[in-house]
This record gives C-alpha cells, structure tokens and sequence, in this order.
C-alpha cells in the first residue's frame, strides 16, 4: 500500500490524492484488506420469506448463493462445486426444492451445505461425504439487512478451513456502535416497495463522501433544499466506521417527496423532534442508510472497479401502508431518484477532475467534517 497523506483531525484536513480514486492497483488493496475483511451488505431479509429461497451475489470476484435452510437460518455459500469447481447456481434468485444440485455431475447438497448425494463415489477408497460440504461466508442480520463477510470461509459442520470463528457475535461486537440505535423505525420490519439500480462512473468512495455532506446542496439539489435546509442538523456518529446525524425539515409535516407531503403514518414509534427530521448514516463499506418519518431509503453500493460503481437505491415502507389499495410510492421514488442522478453527475464530473495531472488534495471546509472522518477510518485499514 503506498503512503498517504493522513488527513488532519481538526483544522488544515485535506482531500486524499488522486490515486486514491483512480489506481487499480489501490483499487485492488481495498479489495484485499476492505471489502474481502469488512461486513458487507447484500441485501435484506425479505427477499428470503421461505425455506429454500435464494438470490446470488457478486462481490470482490466471488459469487454466493444467499438462501434459508429448513430450520431458517441464512447462508451464503459460495458459489462452488466441491468436486470440480462447477458453479452451482446461474439464476440471479428463485426457489431450491429441499437441496441444492450441481448441474454437471449432480452433486447434491442439502439447504444446510451438507454434501447429501455424491455419485459413483461410495466405491473411492476413503472418500467421505462429510468432508465436502459446501464453504460458506460469515453471515450475520441487522434490521432485516443481510451482511457477509468474505475473510473467514466456513463449511455446514462449522469448522473453518482458515481462521477463527465469525458470526453474529463477532458482527455485534463491531456493530456496536449502531445495535439499537434506529429502533424506533422498526426497520426491521420494513418492506421493498421499489430499487432502481445505477451505474456510475466514478470511485466508491466519492459517493459515500458526497451522501456525507450537504455543502453542495443549493447548487445541486434546490428542489431537496427547498425542504430540508443544508445548513441545519448535528452528526451524532462522527468517527469511526459509521457516520451522520441529521437534516430538519424546513416546515412541520413536511416531507421529501415531489407533493412535499405526505399523507403515511410515521413509522414505528417515530414521534416527537423526529417527525420533523431526516437522519443519514453511512454504513462503511457498503451501504447508506437514510431514516425518514415515514419511509426508509437505502443505497447498497457495490464497487465495480478504481472507476465504476454500482448503486442500488431502495425504498423500504410500512407492510401495512404498502398494503392500502391507494398506496403508491412514486412520489419518493420520483424525487429522490431526480437526487440520485444530480448526485451521480457530479460524482463523475470529480472523478473526471481528478484523473488531470492539475489535481492536488483540496481543504475540506466546516461543512464536510465527516469526509475528513471517512478518510482517516479508510486510511486506518489500508495502512493496517
């Protein structure tokens, strides 16, 4: 990992260099020591309501199958024969009837991992079927999210092939920080009503700074600062691997949306200073969280490559108000989907800027006190 320039805690913070956002071989470090060490997010709860149930991820060159066994616990397996390698499972989700079956030799695998049928094999002298039971990542639940991690590889038995045991109690332990804190939204309990997924061309990082400040906002976003003034809030989570705080509302009864309004009941015990306030929070590395009065807005990002990112944005609203005849979301969709793209273009116009030998590290100003707290966790991990 090259060196660079560590970003000061108080007065005189500057932005990183350039290779930062544009080298593949830094792009490649972070693969290495973030997004193949650190949890990641790939999805939620929901998209798993029954045994059996599955999607497939992609991250960091490896591909997983995410599904329930029958006592309902998560999985993720990768996505790996464990007699010659074949990939199991080619469908982006859908549905396995009680096993999991290699599609050349039919190796057959129960929900759980374990290698059920291995055909012509019972006659190799020594082989034993519990010896190849599917790997799996490190898989842990958090407000209905879904998050894996890469560093440790299990098998159905539990025993790990490398490394010391990773689960739940080990992501609580790292997730202290946030255990609790959005409760009263009932998270959790949410539901998908849309997600639109965007290519951007520009470095991951640029979008978890841009979502960390609202500097930009009269100039980029008038529409979102015609509610939500730029210059008001307090970040209540300023170092470390999770940062916000909030933005008010200019008007009470407001709400982010194209009609300013909203006829939805608040969300879980939202109540008080709240129903006139949105909280935003990055969740390093993989996604950002945003809390409304009456909705839930996530973004899960994906890197792609030094220059290309993938953003998924969803919106998350009560089951019961999704289950109203006249609900209908468009009105959140339409506004915050008008942000996202301001937000993407100007993301790829800095990632442009920073590709010119012109380009040397900038002051942060007051307002972007947490991009100086992104970039010393980052730095913390890569110079580890």
């Amino acid at each position: 990992m090259e060196t660079f320039a560590r970003p000061s805690v108080g007065g005189g913070a500057k932005t990183l260099p350039a290779e930062c956002y544009i080298s593949p071989d830094v792009f490649a470090q972070e693969e290495d020591r973030i997004f193949r060490s650190e949890w990641l997010c790939v999805g939620r709860e929901e998209s798993l309501p029954c045994v059996g149930d599955f999607f497939t991820v992609e991250r960091t060159g490896e591909s997983l199958i995410v599904t329930r066994d029958a006592g309902g616990t998560v999985h993720a397996f990768y996505n790996v024969c464990r007699h010659r390698g074949t990939r199991l499972c080619s469908e982006a989700s859908g549905h396995f009837t009680g096993s999991i079956q290699c599609p050349y030799h039919a190796w057959t695998y129960a929900l759980d991992g374990e290698l059920k049928v291995a055909r012509n094999m019972a006659e190799v002298p020594g082989f034993d079927r519990a010896e190849y039971p599917l790997k799996e990542a490190a898989v842990a639940l958090w407000e209905g999210f879904i998050f894996v991690n890469l560093h440790v590889i299990l098998s159905a038995s539990t025993t790990l092939s490398t490394g010391s045991v990773e689960g739940q109690d080990e992501f609580e332990r790292v997730f202290a920080p946030v255990i609790g804190r959005f409760s009263r939204w009932n998270v959790a309990n949410l539901q998908t009503a849309r997600s639109i997924t965007y290519e951007l061309a520009c470095n991951w990082k640029l979008v978890f700074l841009n979502y960390s400040e609202c500097y930009h906002c009269p100039l980029v976003h008038p529409q979102l600062d015609k509610l939500s003034p730029s210059d008001s809030g307090h970040n209540d989570l300023s170092e470390g691997a999770f940062l916000g705080g909030y933005s008010e509302l200019r008007d009470r009864g407001t709400s982010l949306a194209t009609s300013g309004r909203s006829s939805r009941e608040p969300l879980g015990s939202v109540g008080g200073d709240d129903l006139d306030r949105v909280y935003y929070y990055t969740i390093f590395p993989s996604l950002l969280l945003s809390l409304h009065p009456d909705y839930a807005m996530v973004h899960y990002c994906k890197p792609l490559a030094a220059e290309r990112t993938e953003v998924t944005c969803a919106w998350l609203f009560d089951p019961n108000a999704m289950a109203k005849p006249d609900f209908d979301p468009a009105d959140v969709v339409e506004f915050w989907d008008l942000t996202n793209r301001q937000d993407w273009h100007v993301n790829e116009l800095t990632q442009r800027g920073l590709r010119s030998r012109a380009y040397s590290p900038g002051p942060y100003s007051n307002a972007e006190g947490l991009l100086s707290a992104f970039d010393r966790h980052y730095l913390a991990i890569m110079e580890a």
